[in-house]
């Protein structure tokens, strides 16, 4: 690994300040679990490293009037351990206790996951199922967008080079909408994935038909992505199981999977079929138990 300074950041000012002063000649770095690993193998690598882990007001999950903040700083770990997320989000759990190990979730951000770009990231697809927003930010002042906007390719983000993720926010109308996570990699733990899958919706009790339904999609195209037609499918149409299997279907039709030394493109398509129909169950059945409990 080649030599590089490395500034810290008392919080997201001071990092912004330095990312001005340094330019393209340098790279933030959160938790460290992509990074360093990156360092390893490039052939350019940074001549700065802008440290912004004790960045305080880049941490933290609390509730507000727009929804549920998650600080880019919040690790894996505490995502798994906060009674908020717990609550409100268990699918989030789901997917945060998914990645790495014991270590890699007590180091590394869920910022820092989704900055990385990587098509088989396991937070990516349940918070585009939740349809979460972030918050960037320049010296200008900050910026709200989807999620989705943030994913250009593999490694590419649509920030600008001045500007810093700083919070991932849970739309406020979203909170508690029966969500469910599923993964499938080549051994239990400690894998990327082959393929993951978020499913959310709600259900109109009325005549137990699909609400507002999102599906999305891991490590299946050159970027995470929602399966917009599958959920076109679903939208108000009665719950069964031959609907739930034909949006199975149709989400591994919208994917663009490749064939690599991991699993044939044929394989994953697969996976994708069996995955959602999988979530879905699981969002139904939470469904289901919250209309109980709202029932008592």
């Amino acid at each position: 690994m080649k030599a590089f300074g490395v500034v810290t950041a008392t919080d997201s000012r001071h990092a912004l300040a330095l990312m001005a002063e340094h330019g393209a000649a340098a790279r933030i770095l959160a938790g460290g679990t992509d990074l360093l690993v990156d360092f390893k193998s490039a052939d350019d690598p940074p001549r700065v490293v802008i440290d912004i882990s004790r960045a305080e007001d880049l941490r933290g999950v609390s509730l507000s009037d727009e929804g549920l903040r998650i600080g880019a700083l919040v690790t894996h770990a505490e995502l798994t351990r906060s009674p908020i997320v717990r609550e409100l989000l268990p699918a989030v759990v789901e997917a945060a206790h998914s990645i790495g190990a014991v270590q890699t979730r007590n180091l590394g951000t869920l910022g820092g996951n989704l900055m990385s770009c990587v098509p088989a990231m396991d937070s990516g697809p349940v918070l585009l199922a939740l349809d979460a927003c972030v918050t960037v930010a320049n010296a200008a002042g900050r910026r709200h967008m989807p999620l989705e906007q943030l994913f250009v390719g593999p490694r590419k983000t649509s920030l600008a080079a001045d500007e810093l993720l700083v919070e991932i926010v849970i739309p406020k109308e979203t909170l508690g909408k029966p969500c469910a996570f599923e993964k499938f990699g080549l051994r239990k733990g400690q894998a990327l994935a082959l393929v993951n899958v978020a499913a959310a919706f709600r259900v109109d009790r009325r005549n137990d038909s699909v609400l507002a339904p999102r599906i999305a999609l891991g490590a299946v195209a050159p970027t995470v992505i929602r399966a917009r037609q599958a959920e076109a499918y679903l939208d108000e149409r009665p719950i069964s199981a031959e609907v739930i299997a034909e949006a199975g279907r149709i989400a591994a039709s919208e994917a663009a999977p490749i064939s690599d030394f991991r699993a044939s493109a044929d394989y994953r398509r697969d996976l994708i079929a069996v995955l959602t129909k999988r979530a879905l169950n699981r969002a139904g059945m939470r469904a289901q138990r919250d209309a109980k409990e709202s029932a008592r």
